[in-house]
């Protein structure tokens, strides 16, 4: 049964994002994986259940510099991870993605989820901003609210 709801997550994060058909997305493969956990461990946020996999988080903390180059469309999501560098010195945190199963959105799990993701990041870095690049108007009230909880501004950059 859990590998049921890991390939349910893997289906519904190629569904969404399309990253296959989308060089600039970050596809989360075995290296990419590495590059994030070197960044901070709390980079990547998993909720399990005995089924497996039901709640999936990408948060990825980087400076306020990339952050600014991003939103202003200067570079992509491939390029926003290459240039947080483990060991950096950050002061924003992407909200880069929320993956839920259909059966258990609208529990608050994905926002408890990403707002603990960034206190454990705050832990080590000094972070003054959110920013997200929606793709849903369920994301952006989800960005929204995380932003809330933590007492943050939240810089969107609307899907292209």
């Amino acid at each position: 049964m859990p590998d049921d709801n890991l390939k349910r997550m893997i289906a519904l994060a190629e569904e969404f994002f399309d990253v296959k058909n989308d060089p600039d997305q970050i596809s989360v493969d075995e290296e990419t994986r590495k590059r994030l956990l070197a960044i901070h461990p709390n980079t990547m946020t998993e909720v399990r259940n005995e089924d497996g996999p039901i709640v999936w988080i990408l948060v990825i903390p980087t400076t306020a510099d990339v952050m600014e180059q991003f939103l202003a469309r200067n570079i992509n999501e491939q390029q926003l991870l290459q240039k947080s560098s483990p060991g950096g010195q950050y002061e924003a945190v992407y909200l880069c993605s929320a993956l839920v199963l259909p059966e258990h959105r609208g529990k608050g799990m994905a926002k408890c989820a990403a707002v603990q993701a960034v206190r454990e990041i705050q832990k080590q870095h000094p972070i003054r901003d959110l920013f997200a690049w929606t793709f849903s108007a369920e994301g952006e009230r989800l960005a929204v609210s995380i932003a809330r909880e933590l007492g943050l501004p939240l810089r969107l950059r609307s899907a292209d």
